[in-house]
């Protein structure tokens, strides 16, 4: 029978996990961060977690509050290297603790100003006349998500990497590399959260997702708190950017579909800018959704199950929700609630990732076409970034109607 596991953290219950940490911090030590070779190896884990990104981290932590028995393994340091940008919409503050804000945000913007050449073309502006989004730093969100985890109780390891995924009737054998030696876990599931190249997937033969973007960014170091971000509609199929990061400096990226030649793409971006940058970042943006994202006793979140926006490619906050959505249908001892999973997702997420497709082409209209719908839809708008719906709900059709 399934259990009530938040009840089961009322009462108090006790996991093998939380006495190894609990044993740890009597000798002042940080679990995961210095110790690659603690000898935690012993009976079966509820979840071992591949990946500690936002989705791994997130899942890691509400497993672990809701009683569960949860090991979570990223390959390097957690947050290094970063893997995408920093611009995200103000709902990542139900994510994360109250007193992180101050020291994850670097900016809050109002509005984006969009254009169909580069930066001397004439602005399109949409805005609000709250702010819209925030700029935060990338790197500590994911170390600040993974301390959470911690905190509820969850055994997070750094520098193990995941060499194998092994499904069998009644488990998961993971087996991970570290420090040159080899550790093998047990767990009644895995949960793949561990990117857009995710190993999981390829152990387990799970559906690569519909389509990978080739995504660049760098960055400037003079301080900047414009409260407008800059879009191009000038690469293929997708845009360039260049979002205010405060005293943090100026973030400038694009992405396009592979085979495009991407970094002379970006050059043309950064020279119409006048502007050198450097720690260039590149990795694959996921564009799904997938197929499905289960096997018997294997699920993916967050990157690795293409839970992204089509029409930007993010997917902290996608991810994170099919996190939370994963914690609340699936339960480790029942295979068959993956399904459950794999159902609630798509309830939730598919709508906004269908209507995101939609928004996408517009990107791919010719410049005339694009000019015409800029110039009419510009101005105060009342549309979430990671809502499209919001723009075709009718609220906000009823505003640009009244403009008219």
């Amino acid at each position: 029978m399934p259990y009530d596991r938040c009840a089961l953290r009322d009462r108090d219950q006790v996991t093998p996990s939380m006495v190894s940490l609990s044993l740890l911090n009597l000798h002042g030590l940080e679990p995961g961060r210095y110790l690659p070779n603690a000898p935690f190896e012993r009976g079966m884990y509820d979840f071992v977690v591949v990946g500690v990104g936002p989705a791994g981290a997130r899942f890691a932590r509400r497993a672990a509050e809701a009683g569960y028995d949860v090991l979570a393994l990223e390959k390097g340091e957690v947050g290094s290297p970063l893997a995408c940008s920093g611009h995200v919409s103000t709902d990542i503050w139900e994510y994360v603790p109250e007193d992180a804000h101050d020291r994850l945000l670097q900016n809050r913007v109002y509005g984006a100003n969009f254009h169909v050449g580069g930066p001397d073309s004439d602005p399109y502006r949409f805005y609000k006349s709250e702010e819209v989004s925030n700029v935060i730093d990338r790197v500590e969100l994911d170390r600040t998500l993974a301390d959470a985890a911690r905190t509820a109780g969850a055994d997070v390891r750094e520098g193990y990497t995941v060499t194998s995924v092994d499904e069998h009737a009644d488990s998961v054998t993971v087996t991970a590399s570290v420090s040159g030696e080899t550790r093998e876990f047990e767990a009644k599931m895995v949960a793949g959260c561990d990117g857009p190249i995710s190993r999981t997937r390829r152990e387990v033969g799970l559906p690569e997702p519909a389509e990978k973007l080739h995504g660049v960014l760098a960055f400037t170091d003079e301080p900047d708190f414009g409260d407008d971000v800059s879009v191009h509609l000038t690469v293929p199929r997708f845009f360039a950017w260049r979002i205010p990061r405060g005293d943090a400096g100026v973030e400038y990226g694009l992405a396009a579909p592979p085979g495009k030649e991407v970094n002379e793409m970006f050059e043309l971006l950064t020279d119409a800018y006048g502007v050198e940058t450097d720690r260039f970042c590149s990795g694959a943006i996921p564009i799904g959704p997938a197929e499905t994202v289960t096997t018997r006793r294997v699920f993916l979140v967050g990157d690795a199950a293409a839970q992204t926006k089509p029409f930007t490619g993010g997917g902290i906050l996608y991810g994170m929700t099919a996190a939370d959505i994963a914690v609340r249908k699936i339960d480790p001892e029942h295979p068959r609630t993956l399904a459950d999973y794999e159902r609630a997702w798509r309830s939730e997420l598919s709508r906004e990732i269908r209507l995101g497709h939609l928004v996408r082409r517009a990107y791919s209209l010719p410049e005339p076409v694009q000019r015409l719908g800029l110039g009419t839809l510009a101005g105060e708008i009342g549309v979430h970034m990671d809502k499209p719906s919001s723009f075709f709900s009718r609220e906000h059709i009823g505003k640009l109607l009244s403009r008219s």
